[in-house]
């Protein structure tokens, strides 16, 4: 395949191809401008394709540190035992379920022989959505809704949200019309989310809230104030004020959590954010390209079985 034309495929079009061709798709997603050693970063000269008896399909070597690659070195793919055309359909499936799809389906699709399996390659592709740490994303701009909530259901005596013993807070910031930042959080007092704001939002930006406490005075901060709704009397919109683009993505984390994955565990949460966030992100785009994304996300990311938190 021409490392030019990594179009963006459906299901069915991925689903039929060989395995070679599902290589050469993932060669031109990887390297639109040709083979990159990821061992020394070099391209130029370009690498040699070993060809024979004794190489293995996809096998290149570096003409500068000599050392021997595939496209899948250097990625959330690499020491995979897994086809690559079945990485491109797993990567397909979660990017085009909108509420998700779990690790006991991926593994009836794609034929997989064990759910460790198909749980790990969930938990890669999960990885390469992630956004790199420290987050490289600028400030967010314009109306932010800012907005919590508590993943794994009621405690023991029954209550639910905040005040819950479960201690799985999920904190959501959305920028209006653009992508949210999602992540797990100890605590939702002040420190917390006042300085989750502070650290991803812009001066200039506008913020609003539901009443809750711990939000009061981050306004002063901001050059468009601090904006709140009322929840307790009702009252979900007031003009432009509202938090209802926050609460539209947890509607969809919740509905996935709870009718795909049943349970999410603590130590794995975030990687269920970045899922889910991603998703967010990529949403006005068609399931092809998203995927195409996630693929190209991968690069320089490992997540190895022995430590997956």
């Amino acid at each position: 395949m021409d490392a030019t034309n990594a179009k963006p495929l459906d299901l069915a079009a991925l689903s039929r191809l060989t395995e070679d061709e599902a290589r050469e798709y993932m060669e031109a997603v990887r390297w639109p401008a040709g083979p990159v050693c990821p061992h020394c970063g070099v391209i130029d000269p370009k690498p040699t394709k070993l060809a024979g008896k004794a190489a293995r399909p996809g096998v290149w070597q570096c003409n500068g540190c000599r050392e021997q690659f595939t496209v899948t070195v250097g990625s959330v793919m690499e020491s995979s035992h897994i086809p690559i055309r079945s990485w491109l359909i797993g990567f397909h499936l979660m990017c085009s379920s909108k509420k998700g799809i779990s690790a006991l389906q991926l593994q009836r699709n794609l034929g997989l022989k064990s759910y460790r399996s198909a749980w790990h390659m969930a938990h890669r592709i999960r990885h390469a959505m992630a956004t790199p740490t420290p987050n490289p994303n600028p400030p967010m701009t314009g109306t932010i809704e800012a907005d919590e909530t508590y993943i794994g259901g009621k405690s023991k005596g029954g209550k639910c949200g905040r005040g819950s013993n479960k201690k799985m807070a999920v904190l959501a910031l959305v920028q209006r019309g653009g992508n949210v930042r999602v992540r797990p959080i100890e605590h939702v007092d002040s420190k917390t989310l006042k300085g989750a704001i502070r650290e991803n939002v812009a001066k200039s930006a506008t913020i609003n809230t539901d009443e809750w406490i711990s939000y009061v005075g981050i306004g002063k901060e901001f050059a468009g104030g601090h904006h709140t709704v009322c929840h307790s009397r009702g009252e979900y919109c007031r003009g432009d004020v509202m938090t209802n683009t926050a609460e539209s993505f947890f509607a969809l984390m919740k509905r996935g959590v709870y009718g795909v994955f049943h349970h999410v565990s603590k130590r794995h949460l975030h990687r269920y954010c970045a899922e889910f966030g991603f998703r967010w992100d990529n949403r006005k785009v068609t399931d092809g390209v998203r995927t195409l994304a996630a693929v190209k996300a991968a690069e320089g990311k490992r997540l190895t079985y022995s430590t997956p938190a």
